[in-house]
C-alpha cells in the first residue's frame, strides 16, 4: 500500500477522532458482546491464554485501524471456539486449527482463488448471509445470554430488569445516535464487576505477560484442523472476507473499501502469527463491524484506541482479569449483541434499491460484475427473484446454524433462476456454430 495512502488513512483516522473521540471510544467497545463471552470460556478452561489473546487481538486491532482506516473487527473464530468449548480442547488443538484456516485462507489470497471466489456470488446471496448472519447473533443472544437470567438472578447486577433497562436505551439513542451507548453501557457494567468481584475477594492484580510457545502434537494437527477448522472454512470465507467487504462498503461509501486479498490475508497473518503464542484464533466479522458502526465508530482510530487498551492490559493485568471478566453482567452483554444483530440484519433493506452494488455501479462494485448491472433498475419479477434467493440463504442458515449450508441453498436457488437464461444463451451459440459451418 503507497505511503501516502497510508497517510492519507491515518490523518482521516486522527481527523474524525479528534472531531467525535466519544463516538470513536463507544464504538470500538461495540464488539464486547462477542469477544468477551469467547474469550472468558476459552481462558476459563486453559484453552488459551487471555493475556496472549488480548495483546496480540490488541496489536492486530491496532494495525488494522493504522492500514485499513476503517472500524474492522479483531473477532473469535466462533466455528472454532464453538467446538474447543464443546470438547474442552487443549491449547495445542485450538491453535493448530487456528493455523490450519490461517494457511489455507493465505493460499486461497495469492492464488487469486478469493477475488474468483466473491466474483461469482450474487449479491443476494451475499446479503442473505449478511442478514442470516444478524438473526443468528439476536437468537444467540436471546437464548444463550439473555433467557438463562430471572427477573432478580442472577445477581443485584445482572438479571432481567437491568437488560430491560438496556434494551430500553438503546430503543432511544436510535433517535440520539451522537449518545455513547456501548461506553455508557461498557463503564456501568464494569463498575458493577467490580463490587461484585470485590465483594469475592478476587480483584486482578498486577501480572507481567510472560508469553510462551504453544507447538501442536501429530494428534493436536489431527483434531485441531479436521474436527475444527474445516468447519471454519466457509464462515471464514464467507461472513468475515467477503461479507465484510461488501458491507464496509454498504456502510462507509466514502471511504476506500480494502480489497478481498488484503482482508483475506490480513486474516491469514493474525492466525499463522498469534497461535503459535496460545492466542485465541481471530478473524474480521461483518457482525462485529455492524455493531462498532452502531454505536458510532466510524474510523480506524476507535479501533487503534480499543487495541492499545487490550495490549496494555493484557501486558499488566493478563490471566488475572479472568474472575474480573466473568462477573461482567450478562444482560448488558446480550443487549448490546441484540444491537449488532439487528445493524446487520437492515442491510438487507438495499437489496432491491440502489444501495445493492450490482444495481448501482457497472461491473466495477466490490463483489458484482458486468451482468449484474441493470441500468433501469430490476423488474417487479427480477425483484421477487432476488429476495426469495436472499431469504432461502438466510433461511437455511439460520435453520442449520451453518453458513455453508445457507451459502449452498442460496447458490442452488440462484442457478435454478438462472437455467432458462442458460438454455437460451447455449441455443443460440449452438445455431451460430451451425450457421458458420454453412
Amino acid at each position: 500500500m503507497p505511503s501516502q495512502t497510508l497517510k492519507e488513512i491515518n490523518a482521516r483516522n486522527l481527523r474524525i477522532f479528534k472531531h467525535d473521540y466519544l463516538s470513536e471510544i463507544s464504538g470500538s467497545l461495540g464488539d464486547l458482546g462477542t469477544f468477551l463471552p469467547i474469550a472468558i470460556a476459552l481462558s476459563v478452561n486453559g484453552t488459551v491464554s487471555l493475556a496472549s489473546t488480548l495483546v496480540f487481538s490488541g496489536v492486530y486491532n491496532i494495525l488494522t485501524g493504522l492500514f485499513f482506516g476503517i472500524p474492522l473487527p479483531v473477532q473469535p473464530m466462533k466455528a472454532i471456539a464453538a467446538v474447543a468449548i464443546a470438547r474442552s480442547f487443549s491449547n495445542g488443538s485450538i491453535a493448530a486449527a487456528g493455523i490450519f484456516v490461517g494457511a489455507a485462507v493465505l493460499v486461497f489470497s495469492v492464488t487469486g482463488l478469493l477475488r474468483w471466489f466473491a466474483h461469482v456470488i450474487p449479491i443476494p446471496v451475499v446479503k442473505g448471509i449478511q442478514v442470516g448472519a444478524g438473526l443468528s447473533l439476536v437468537i444467540a443472544a436471546c437464548t444463550s445470554t439473555l433467557r438463562p437470567l430471572g427477573w432478580v438472578s442472577p445477581s443485584w447486577a445482572d438479571n432481567r430488569i437491568w437488560a430491560l433497562a438496556a434494551f430500553l436505551a438503546l430503543i432511544i439513542t436510535n433517535l440520539f445516535r451522537k449518545v455513547p451507548y456501548a461506553l455508557a453501557v461498557f463503564v456501568l457494567g464494569l463498575l458493577f464487576a467490580i463490587i461484585r468481584t470485590a465483594l469475592a475477594a478476587h480483584l486482578p492484580g498486577f501480572e507481567i505477560w510472560h508469553p510462551y510457545t504453544v507447538v501442536p502434537t501429530p494428534h493436536q494437527w489431527k483434531v485441531g484442523a479436521i474436527d475444527a477448522g474445516i468447519g471454519q472454512l466457509p464462515l471464514t470465507t464467507l461472513n468475515s472476507i467477503v461479507a465484510v467487504v461488501h458491507l464496509a462498503s454498504d456502510l462507509l461509501p466514502d471511504v476506500r473499501t480494502p480489497s478481498i486479498t488484503h482482508i483475506g490475508l490480513s486474516v491469514a497473518g493474525m492466525n499463522l502469527l498469534g497461535c503459535w503464542f496460545g492466542a485465541m484464533p481471530v478473524c474480521h466479522g461483518s457482525g462485529g463491524l455492524a455493531a462498532q458502526y452502531r454505536f458510532g465508530a466510524r474510523s480506524g482510530s476507535s479501533i487503534i484506541f480499543y487495541g492499545a487498551l487490550k495490549v496494555i492490559i493484557g501486558l499488566l493485568f493478563g490471566e488475572t482479569l479472568v474472575d474480573l471478566l466473568k462477573k461482567f453482567p450478562a444482560a448488558f452483554l446480550g443487549v448490546m449483541v441484540i444491537a449488532a444483530g439487528l445493524e446487520l440484519v437492515s442491510v438487507g433493506e438495499s437489496l432491491n434499491t440502489s444501495g445493492a452494488r450490482d444495481l448501482s455501479i457497472a461491473g466495477n462494485g466490490v463483489l458484482g460484475n458486468a451482468e449484474q448491472h441493470l441500468t433501469s433498475g430490476p423488474s417487479e419479477e427480477e425483484r421477487k427473484r432476488r429476495w426469495t434467493v436472499m431469504m432461502v440463504t438466510v433461511g437455511l442458515l439460520v435453520g442449520f446454524k451453518n453458513d455453508a449450508v445457507g451459502f449452498l441453498a442460496g447458490m442452488l436457488t440462484h442457478w435454478a433462476y438462472e437455467l432458462p437464461t442458460w438454455w437460451e444463451k447455449g441455443r443460440a451459440r449452438w445455431s451460430e456454430g451451425r450457421l458458420r459451418l454453412r
